[in-house]
């Protein structure tokens, strides 16, 4: 008993239930997870792997925020916002001779 769904989950890292959001694992955003609650928790799983485990709250308009989210979710950003290096590819190159191999032309004007 209890209640399921499946959604993707948002850059927000959250999934509403009732009229409560439930934060979720950041590393899974833009990935579908599923969703259980029963009485008494909230679990979100993705591919299995448990992404989020909170006491079910019955108040309503609440949101509930594991910590542990909060600091994945600074990291990701920061990673984020890093400058990438940038890879100069020199091998990009080719030799010419290698298309008209490549469909049996040869060198011979006709």
């Amino acid at each position: 008993l209890g209640w399921r769904s499946r959604i993707r989950l948002g850059r927000d890292y959250y999934v509403r239930l009732d009229t409560n959001d439930y934060s979720v694992d950041p590393s899974v955003i833009g990935q579908l997870v599923d969703v259980t609650a029963d009485l008494h928790r909230v679990r979100v799983r993705a591919a299995g792997r448990l992404v989020a485990d909170h006491p079910r709250a019955w108040a309503r308009g609440m949101t509930i925020t594991d910590p542990v989210h909060v600091e994945r979710a600074a990291r990701l950003r920061q990673q984020f916002q890093q400058p990438r290096p940038v890879r100069v590819a020199d091998d990009l190159a080719r030799d010419l001779g290698d298309y008209d191999r490549a469909f049996g032309l040869t060198g011979e004007v006709s």
